[in-house]
């Protein structure tokens, strides 16, 4: 008989042998992920698990946030593109979906939200159809074979990446990707995470997280923070000097990414979640990578309209132009109080 409860420190490493060995189970559903959010922000854990003889058969992630902005409301999972259910069965999916009704109901909250990865993982809440990601397979290749598997257009400019002299490596520390960091967020009006973040994210994963440099005459022009899962590398922040942009910068760094994770075992390469029609879409489905719509869900409590908390919401259009303006001293500063609000 299947049963549900609230996840106990003794589940903690048959929950995560649980996630790495389940077909769809990402980063943020580790405990790693779990002891990253509690360590930084004032968020409640509400993780659940369906076990059934004493085996963990279903896992769901959950956090509730509560604030002025979103009210209060539980998501799976804040800060992360992939959340949800991951089940053994149909039978495990439900019941780990009931629970979590019940949950949303005895907290009264505005709204439940579960960030699915795939199709399978729906519930039959409300969709939002706002986000896909984009993947592709990898193998070791030479620079000339993957230049070759890469459509004419993305070829063309990483060509001309490659006569810039650009280099990378691994990072030693995180300050060169944090200021790199708060120049991208700022550019896109965004608040910008606590640099405690990252490295509360570097020590919980570990060897888990790979943290890549790209190069220009000695100087860090461009940086990104990577997870290594299941056989996978998924680009999960990234930020570039402006200046670069001419030189196709970023052209490098993720043509230098798939070159790299082919060499290093890795048989899928993320670039990650974007929103529908904007620049990093259009700049994603150029590399010949599978695009997989995100079937997000959301369950409405006391809410009747579903939320759009995204930075396209022409209700932020204001805050975005001021954020933009602001001195970077200032947004460092007083990013990570705000940035909190919108999980």
């Amino acid at each position: 008989m299947i049963s549900c409860r609230q996840l106990e420190r003794s589940d903690r490493a048959q929950w995560d042998r649980f996630v790495r060995a389940h077909p769809s189970g990402s980063p943020f559903h580790l405990m790693a992920w779990h002891d990253t959010l509690c360590s930084i922000f004032n968020y409640r854990p509400e993780y659940r698990l369906a076990v059934e003889n004493g085996e963990i058969v279903g896992v769901l992630p959950m956090f509730i946030v509560d604030n002025f902005v979103t009210g209060k409301v539980l998501i799976s999972t804040p800060f992360a593109v992939y959340g949800g259910i991951l089940a053994r069965d149909d039978g495990v999916q439900e019941a780990l979906r009931e629970n979590m009704k019940a949950l949303a109901r005895a907290e009264n909250v505005q709204h439940a939200e579960l960030r699915n990865s795939f199709s399978h993982q729906v519930s039959g809440f409300d969709g939002v159809d706002r986000y896909v990601t984009f993947t592709r397979d990898v193998k070791p290749s030479t620079q000339d074979d993957l230049l070759g598997a890469l459509p004419q257009k993305t070829r063309n400019m990483v060509r001309k990446s490659l006569k810039q002299g650009f280099s990378s490596r691994k990072a030693k520390d995180l300050d060169a990707f944090y200021g790199l960091l708060l120049e991208t967020y700022r550019r896109h009006g965004t608040p910008v995470f606590p640099k405690h973040f990252f490295t509360a994210i570097a020590e919980k994963f570990g060897a888990a997280v790979d943290v890549r440099e790209v190069l220009l005459d000695g100087k860090v022009v461009a940086a990104s923070l990577n997870f290594l899962h299941r056989r996978q590398m998924h680009t999960y922040y990234a930020a570039s000097s402006r200046a670069c942009w001419k030189l196709n910068c970023n052209d490098f760094m993720y043509f230098d990414h798939i070159l790299w994770a082919g060499r290093n075992g890795i048989d899928t390469f993320d670039f990650g979640r974007s929103k529908v029609g904007t620049g990093p879409f259009e700049f994603k489905k150029h590399w010949g990578a599978v695009m997989r719509p995100l079937p997000y869900e959301v369950m409405l409590v006391k809410r009747r309209e579903l939320p759009d908390f995204s930075q396209s919401n022409p209700k932020f259009e204001m805050a975005v132009r001021v954020w933009q303006r602001l001195p970077l001293t200032l947004t460092r500063l007083v990013g990570p109080r705000l940035i909190a609000l919108f999980p």
